[in-house]
């Protein structure tokens, strides 16, 4: 059986004939003669961006019908690397709407605070008490530096000034209160 008269005459053209005759009577069979040649390596593109099969197939379909709207905007002189960026930069705004909807989901998951439990809101409060028992349980230099530090927002300087010790006598103390605070803490629990 003769293979059909015009896919014949078709396969025998240039890409440049086949784009002429697409713009000149916009024929969808021509582009897609012309698109076939090349879908092999629109799908290759596709897959090396997208790294996934059927994500790389959707693109093949919508990147045909995208150049069926865009060839004739353009002044195409080689088709197969036109076709090339097309593809490329198609691939490249899926990523990056892909990214965006991730950010923003994750946007959404981290705004909206989680609903604490009855139980965690006591276990908080209770980490509260057992903190401020610890504190006072600190030797005077540790407690007077931790409390103007972490609860009054003083600098080691104005602590040093206030208690007329050294800045770094304060430092000291603070250090060693946090370790202290921490070990208080880990014996209560």
């Amino acid at each position: 059986m003769p293979s059909h008269p015009i896919k014949g005459k078709l396969k025998s053209q240039t890409d440049n004939e086949l784009l002429s005759v697409f713009l000149k009577n916009n024929e969808m069979e021509t582009l897609g003669e012309l698109f076939g040649r090349y879908m092999h390596l629109v799908y290759g593109v596709c897959l090396k961006y997208l790294k996934d099969r059927e994500n790389s197939k959707d693109a093949v379909v919508q990147i045909f019908e995208k150049i069926c709207a865009d060839i004739p905007k353009y002044q195409i002189t080689n088709f197969k690397s036109w076709l090339y960026v097309v593809t490329k930069n198609f691939c490249l705004m899926e990523l990056r709407k892909n990214n965006r909807q991730e950010k923003e989901i994750s946007a959404v998951f981290m705004e909206s605070e989680p609903e604490i439990h009855p139980i965690d809101r006591e276990t908080e409060v209770n980490l509260n008490q057992a903190l401020l028992d610890c504190i006072a349980k600190l030797k005077g230099g540790q407690e007077k530096c931790i409390r103007r530090f972490y609860f009054e927002n003083r600098c080691y300087r104005e602590i040093a000034a206030e208690l007329g010790i050294e800045e770094k006598t304060v430092k000291s103390l603070i250090q060693n209160g946090k370790r202290n605070l921490k070990l208080c803490l880990e014996r209560q629990q």
